[in-house]
């Protein structure tokens, strides 16, 4: 029945880890607890059990909080097509793709459903534990604002801002915060702490009370850095992280410029027996490659466009010439077909962009969107996982005949006539661990022993432990109302 909201100085200061440590901690203390974001941007999203799409982030709250995930936990998911457009996605559904300046037009009208959602779920459940986007320093953005004070405010939840020292400036960055905004939301911040700390937090102590003498604000803590964050999805393609080797199967994806999705690797990247590299626009495919993943995207004939840009496409084709795997999910599934078809112009300006070629498929993308969790049959092993969709588009031609897996009797996906190449729609698989286990082992490779969704558990255990032991949690939850 009370709410608390962590904003942060700036974008990508740890809110959405904060926020799941929180969520975690205060399940612990018994109370039933629920995340909520207001306005997400991010390509990177779950399917909801109510049938709609949020925020990654707050999936991985969901299940600190042991929920699954609902559409309430995120109203407004704002996904980039373009540099100056997004698809806009309302109570899990989208609702427009609009430029950025049309958006601000629509704001009045999302408050709305923002507060019906948060209302919903503050009727449910004892706490409810809110992540604000981007900063409330960001005062041009403020009339209309329903991501941090405009939310705030109209909702009545009490702020804590949170600061990200290893970035640099950390003082200026809650000092300013304060000098900027309006006097009225700055009443709604309840106190401060600092995230991202490397070292002996104590030499911040003089810096942590000047922040305090300076706002007038109390401070919950200083966090050090939280070393086992890569095990957590990440939600921005920016903070993925895989673990350094020398050797292993060489998995390499391709960091498309509106890659969606691509938690379909964090699976991968705990591997001891895996190598994963995220490839940068610039780079040339590594000749130790072994597996080429094409990730999901926002815009596939764009991102077609960026692939080929980079000389990727002749990189995987000479790959496969030399023996090598290629792997396509979901837009990289499209990208590897013949074509790309979008005659009604859903992506973008209407029109046909070649693919790669390695399949024999083509895409015609349609206005309906495939959202729902599914049970399907591995075509080539056999083994059973689950997994989810989320794209539009419809692919066929004459590799269908050979499917990547079997959805409720019907075939999905394509394999080449030599097995090497393989696409697939369905995303999440490899969080399966018998699935994974079974594709690893068709490259001779023996999975580990852990289990995927036991190594979250046990990360999101871990940070909250980490939170507990550097914040005032107790005094912080106080705060709520």
């Amino acid at each position: 029945m009370t709410a608390l909201m962590i904003q942060g100085t700036g974008s990508n200061v740890g809110k959405s880890m904060l926020v799941a440590g929180l969520c975690r901690a205060a399940v612990r203390r018994g109370l039933s607890v629920a995340p909520f974001k207001p306005q997400n941007m991010s390509n990177n999203a779950a399917v909801t059990s109510d049938g709609g799409e949020i925020g990654r982030a707050q999936a991985l709250q969901a299940m600190a909080c042991g929920l699954a995930p609902h559409t309430d936990m995120n109203p407004v998911l704002l996904k980039p097509e373009t540099d100056v457009g997004s698809q806009v996605v309302v109570q899990g559904k989208r609702v427009a793709t609009v430029k950025a300046r049309e958006y601000a037009t629509l704001k009045p009208q999302l408050m709305t459903a923002v507060l019906d959602s948060f209302n919903r779920l503050k009727a449910r459940y004892d706490l409810v534990l809110v992540e604000g986007a981007g900063s409330p320093a960001e005062v041009n953005l403020r009339p209309g604002d329903i991501a941090n004070m405009g939310f705030a405010r109209a909702a009545d939840v009490p702020v804590i801002l949170a600061g990200d020292i290893d970035r640099g400036g950390v003082i200026a960055q809650i000092v300013g915060t304060q000098a900027v905004i309006d006097s009225d939301d700055a009443a709604m911040i309840a106190g401060f702490l600092i995230n991202r700390f490397r070292g002996d937090p104590s030499l911040f102590d003089d810096g942590y009370a000047m922040i305090s003498d300076q706002t007038g604000w109390p401070g919950f803590g200083v966090v050090p850095w939280f070393g086992e964050a890569w095990k957590l999805p990440a939600e921005d393609a920016l903070d993925i992280a895989t673990p350094v080797r020398a050797q292993g199967l060489h998995v390499v994806c391709l960091k498309l410029s509106r890659i969606a999705n691509f938690d379909d690797l964090d699976p991968l990247a705990q591997e001891p027996g895996v190598r994963v590299t995220m490839l940068h626009a610039g780079q040339p495919l590594p000749g130790d490659t072994d597996v080429v993943i094409i990730p999901g995207s926002k815009s596939t004939r764009g991102d077609l466009a960026f692939l080929k840009a980079q000389g990727w496409d002749e990189d995987v084709r000479a790959h496969y010439r030399r023996g090598g795997h290629v792997l396509g999910i979901c837009g990289g599934f499209q990208m590897l077909g013949q074509r790309v078809s979008d005659p009604e112009g859903i992506e973008g300006p209407p029109g046909d962009t070649d693919g790669i070629g390695l399949l024999d498929v083509e895409t015609i993308m349609t206005g309906d969107k495939r959202l729902s969790t599914v049970e399907a049959v591995h075509a080539p092993s056999g083994q059973l996982f689950d997994g989810y969709e989320i794209h539009i588009g419809r692919s066929d031609g004459p590799d269908r005949a050979r499917p990547f897996a079997r959805v409720a009797g019907q075939d999905e996906g394509a394999i080449s006539a030599d097995g090497r190449i393989a696409g697939s729609y369905l995303h999440g698989m490899f969080r399966d661990d018998a699935f994974r286990r079974a594709w690893l082992a068709g490259f001779d490779v023996a999975a580990g022993d852990a289990s995927y969704t036991a190594t979250v558990e046990t990360t999101l255990d871990a940070l909250a432990d980490h939170l507990e032991a550097h914040l005032d949690v107790g005094a912080l939850l106080a705060c709520a109302r």
